[in-house]
């Protein structure tokens, strides 16, 4: 009998299973493809955690997978001693996400680690906060982002607020290898762990300190006051943690029409009406026009479930409304927190801003023209809280502002996590100050092409669902290694950058230099007129990405652009 049906029998012979988890056994009975799919693998733990499906067996999300990733992260406490200074968790409104939650408090406290957890569900940043302010040596925070209703994961934070490093990622990763998903991992009653003190509750005293720090942000706060009645903001948490909090912070700051989408208020894991909960989406945001329309709102605002991304539609000089991508709303962010500062004759020692490789290079046009330190790291907010570290740790440095393509984007050090509701109140200052000017953000981002040139950006996802996907997916990475692309959108190709290997090359005079950056699966490709190609395999979901960064001094030319580098990329495809 193959390995997999064998554990799916262990599973199915186990008396002591939750019902949820025996009832998913019961619906794969007889099906060896889908029994495959979830028994013949272990689901992966990296540097982003863990996410998947929520079912049975151990490729998937359940109290059994989320209990072993627990006692592995409890294993790594204990060898370092650390276990004093504890563990915060926090949850999301997804399905499942508090269980998964007090899953791990009760493993980290059967293995004689503090956990502190909060009371109910909090947006991502909280965590990554919390953990800072009451000296935690990790975090847990359960959620699967903007991920449809069927997933669920788990982050897992380090000391500074950023998600784990690949160091201690691949102990833990070893750790869960060797610990046997039912005898080996050691949980205690929840109730019992509360009264002995092994486990606290978090409450609003965290929250409170929290918002402290994210309304110390705003550059401009009394730009509410001047435009308090023509400003209105339409708001939606898409079900989700961005429910109170991103609300509250606004109200904190001035703001005294805000409209929110009542529809999609109340935390609901099924997503109702939205069924993928991610403002990148524009479907998402069909009932806060209608309420916009309906208020004459120029901004509606909608936040993913765990509200650590942000998502706008501006209205356009034509009456209607358009999304920006999150490329568009960071460039429009780092250039008004820019001209703030220096109208407000702030001074700054040394100021940088962060964005990833995959992010918009009109960001380092706007650091160079303004005399801003620039940094471009790896995909992944960590890379960026690793940024703010070194900079910590050298004694100097004003962040501005750290973003990347997805919607995520940090003001301020107190976290170390992209944070929808600094996000949401910068954005509705940012807003208040164009609409003294007649402008709207749409017209600020016109603006800002005018000034800067047209930067424009593309991202193409090819699936690779299945068994065989991972496979699938290095297969095509080995094979653009093997045979790089030598033009790019009819123009030759300049610079490859293998961050795999580490390695830039300038093609033309075939000088080779090291990336400065960490080992990850990713190509860059760009050609003589700047415009770029990023290829890697997604961390999260089973598809490649394809990324493109383009630029043109007009519109129709950086379209064009665009639309030649994908033509490349198709002869590859």
């Amino acid at each position: 009998m193959a390995d997999y049906l064998n554990e799916y029998k262990r599973w199915k012979d186990n008396t002591s299973l939750d019902s949820d988890v025996r009832e998913s056994l019961k619906k794969m009975e007889g099906n060896e493809d889908e029994i495959k799919m979830w028994f013949s693998s272990d689901i992966s733990f990296g540097t982003a955690g863990l996410r998947g499906v929520m079912t049975a067996g151990t490729n998937a999300m359940n109290v059994y997978t989320v209990g072993r990733a627990t006692q592995g992260i409890a294993n790594l406490i204990n060898n370092i001693k650390m276990s004093e200074r504890g563990v915060a968790i926090a949850y999301d409104c997804r399905n499942n996400s508090e269980r998964f939650a007090r899953v791990s408090a009760e493993v980290l406290a059967a293995n004689g680690v503090k956990a502190y957890i909060f009371e109910s569900l909090r947006p991502t940043p909280v965590l990554s906060f919390a953990l800072r302010e009451l000296n935690c040596i990790a975090g847990i925070n359960i959620t699967a982002s903007h991920n449809p209703a069927k997933y669920n994961g788990y982050k897992a934070y380090w000391e500074d607020g950023a998600q784990l490093a690949s160091e201690e990622a691949n102990t833990v990763a070893e750790y869960m290898k060797n610990t046997d998903i039912f005898d080996d991992v050691k949980r205690i009653d929840f109730d019992s762990a509360v009264k002995s003190g092994k486990i606290v509750i978090i409450g609003r005293e965290i929250d409170e300190k929290y918002l402290e720090n994210v309304q110390k942000q705003a550059i401009y706060p009394e730009l509410f006051a001047k435009v308090s009645e023509s400003l209105k903001i339409v708001y939606s948490p898409l079900h989700g943690t961005g429910r109170v909090l991103v609300p509250e912070i606004l109200k904190k700051c001035g703001l005294t029409n805000l409209y929110t989408v009542d529809s999609q208020m109340e935390p609901n894991g099924n997503f109702p009406g939205t069924p993928n909960p991610n403002p990148e989406f524009p479907e998402v945001f069909s009932e806060g026009i209608k309420l916009a329309e309906k208020v004459e709102s120029d901004l509606i605002i909608a936040t993913d479930p765990d509200a650590d991304r942000v998502g706008i539609m501006a209205r356009t000089s034509q009456g209607d409304f358009k999304c920006l991508t999150g490329n568009q709303v960071g460039s429009l962010l780092l250039d008004y927190i820019i001209t703030a500062y220096k109208e407000k004759g702030i001074s700054l020692e040394h100021p940088y801003a962060v964005k990833t490789i995959v992010s918009t290079e009109l960001a380092t046009k706007i650091c160079k023209e303004n005399g801003v330190t620039h940094h471009n790291v790896l995909t992944g907010f960590k890379f960026i809280g690793e940024v703010i570290k070194n900079y910590e740790k050298k004694g100097y440095g004003d962040f501005l502002l750290g973003f990347e393509e997805s919607y995520g984007y940090l003001k301020g050090t107190y976290a170390r996590d992209k944070d929808a509701v600094v996000a949401t109140m910068l954005i509705c200052e940012m807003a208040a100050y164009y609409m003294q000017k007649g402008m709207t953000l749409y017209d600020a981002l016109m603006a800002l092409y005018e000034k800067y040139g047209y930067y424009f950006e593309g991202v193409q996802s090819i699936y690779m669902e299945g068994l065989d996907g991972k496979e699938r997916m290095d297969a095509f990475m080995e094979n653009l290694r093997n045979n790089p692309l030598k033009e790019l959108g009819g123009l030759k190709v300049v610079s490859v950058r293998d961050y795999k290997t580490g390695v830039i090359t300038d093609v033309l005079t075939g000088k080779n230099e090291p990336t400065g950056l960490p080992s990850s699966n990713v190509l860059y490709y760009e050609n003589s007129n700047g415009d770029v190609v990023v290829v890697r395999p997604s961390g999260t979901e089973p598809k490649l990405k394809l990324y493109y960064l383009v630029n043109g001094t007009t519109a129709e030319k950086a379209n064009a652009a665009i639309d030649a580098c994908k033509a490349t990329m198709q002869s590859y495809l």
